[in-house]
């Protein structure tokens, strides 16, 4: 009987937005996203990894916990930024309770939320200390968490596949981060937006790395064929072994009629945000022009009855997510059992979940899904694991040269060179060429000619980020995406012509060095030819 292992892991494709002063106003539209993924997604996972401790319950996830994310999150400014978020969160909690102080059965579901935002304050503050990584680290040392390692930024590989230098830059960037941040090597790679193109294990290979993730599509049109479909990995060529995630995840999770829509849950696209007078809403936004999502959503995704709308109710909703739950842990299992009749020799068989933050975010109740996941697995005939541990209880894996695929648009990431955002990747790519001109020109400089090739380097590996084009796409922020990569990029070109004129501006330089604090180790030869 084959040994059946799940392995959940969390991806996060954090896009670096930071501002301060004058600044953070005015784009705190665009910054409310970091801060509802701390109150959604990490804090609830610290808390979850603590509850489940507690009562002795196994636990292992992987988590991907990007360099941008992690340089946001340890920032001091970001943390008191997410702090006066929710005291803002937390004056427009008291407020509501008193403009619906009228209504009992409205006035619990604002309780609710008041109370969850109270509760992060503290959890922040006074549990975690503001700092999050080094808890995420900790439960990494105590075998609750892998942590994967990624590119410096969310750059799609595959738009880079023919320049070496940037597959290294980038890869080198994310793994000496991950070190920084972490202390250790990171065994695993996740591929942004799992882009993956023949060749690009090779270069990670050279980094060190043992193992990353594909998308489905890489194995099932591999060559030669794949033997045991994605419940086993395998060996791309003779460099790292890969996984394949069950693209099918997305639809039964996420999907029209996936656990995440049940009625019960809370509808999170019905925030009082959008619906209040700016006057009531004053508390939360404190004078700012723009309308971005306060957190407070009372009511459930079951729509109107009697020509009401139907309020939320977080009982109903916690017996939901943990019949939702069962549900999806004994799919998984069935899955695995159909292998097992499929593959009698096969002595291990896993199956790979692939969820994003994205996703999760739209799901309010996400996290404590993901809870009563791991407390009814517990003592089933299916356990979760580590990709280490898959790895090391396979005794050969088969060798072939996966497909090239992505886990965006259709599956090869052509929504990022569509026409309303491919010059993006256009601009980048003849950046990049320029760049890697640039490291061979100068290979020894100093002083002030390091300190802008540094600079310039930096910008560029901001400007690579699929993020902006994503935005664009999407429609989220398109204007906002569009005005930070040209930023970006007019920083990369400003230093380029200053290298060319042999004039140095100290007085920008210096600004523009302190206007985006990442990477203040990094060193522009990284884009240097390897010899």
């Amino acid at each position: 009987m084959a040994s059946k292992k799940i392995v959940l892991l969390i991806s996060n494709p954090q896009a670096y937005i930071y501002h301060v002063g004058a600044e953070e106003k005015k784009f705190a539209a665009e910054m409310n996203h970091l801060y509802e993924s701390i109150s959604h997604i990490y804090i609830p996972l610290l808390n979850m990894f603590s509850s489940l401790e507690k009562d002795g319950v196994p636990c292992k996830i992987a988590l991907v916990l990007s360099p941008v994310l992690c340089t946001l999150l340890k920032d001091p400014v970001v943390q008191q930024q997410y702090i006066a978020w929710l005291d803002g969160k937390i004056a427009l909690g008291k407020s509501e309770l008193e403009r619906c102080s009228g209504d009992a059965a409205m006035c619990d579901v604002v309780k609710f939320h008041l109370e969850k935002a109270q509760e992060d304050r503290f959890c922040f503050t006074a549990v975690y200390g503001q700092d999050l990584i080094k808890r995420f680290s900790e439960y990494q040392k105590k075998g609750y968490v892998e942590l994967l390692a990624t590119c410096g930024t969310n750059i799609f590989l595959p738009h880079y596949a023919d320049m070496g230098e940037v597959l290294n830059a980038q890869i080198e960037t994310g793994l000496y981060a991950h070190r920084s941040f972490f202390g250790d090597r990171a065994s695993g790679f996740w591929l942004p937006e799992m882009g993956y193109m023949p060749g690009i294990e090779r270069v990670m290979h050279t980094y060190g790395v043992d193992y990353t993730v594909l998308d489905a599509r890489s194995f099932l049109f591999s060559d030669p064929l794949v033997e045991r479909g994605i419940f086993a990995p395998v060996c791309c060529g003779s460099d790292i072994a890969a996984f394949a995630r069950d693209n099918r995840i997305d639809e039964e999770v996420f999907g029209e009629k996936g656990y995440a829509a049940s009625s019960a849950y809370c509808d999170v696209n019905r925030d009082i945000a959008f619906e209040l007078s700016a006057e009531l809403l004053e508390p939360f936004f404190r004078g700012s022009t723009s309308r971005y999502a306060s957190g407070y959503q009372y009511y459930s995704k079951s729509g109107r009855r009697n020509g009401k709308d139907s309020l939320y109710d977080p009982v109903r909703a916690a017996e939901r997510c943990e019949a939702d739950a069962a549900s999806f842990f004994d799919k998984k299992l069935n899955v695995l059992v159909r292998a097992e009749d499929l593959l009698p020799s096969s002595p291990v068989l896993s199956h790979i979940c692939v969820f994003s933050s994205e996703q999760f975010l739209q799901w309010h109740e996400s996290i404590a899904w993901l809870e009563h996941v791991y407390r009814y697995a517990a003592g089933k005939p299916a356990s979760f694991a580590f990709f280490e541990d898959i790895l090391v209880s396979q005794m050969q894996l088969q060798s072939l040269q996966p497909y090239c695929s992505a886990a965006i648009g259709a599956g090869y990431g052509e929504t990022l060179v569509a026409n309303k955002n491919n010059r993006i990747v256009r601009h980048a790519r003849k950046a990049s060429e320029r760049m890697i001109d640039l490291a061979e020109r100068f290979p020894d400089d100093t002083g002030l000619k390091a300190r802008l090739l540094n600079l310039s380097a930096r910008e560029l590996m901001l400007a690579q980020s699929c993020t902006w084009a994503k935005m664009i796409w999407d429609g989220t922020f398109p204007e906002y995406a569009e005005a930070r990569f040209t930023e970006s990029l007019a920083a990369f070109i400003n230093v380029f012509e200053s290298l060319g004129a042999n004039t140095v501006s100290t007085e920008w330089l210096t600004s523009y060095e302190a206007k985006h604090p990442i990477f203040p180790w990094i060193n522009y030869r990284i884009f240097s030819k390897k010899r």
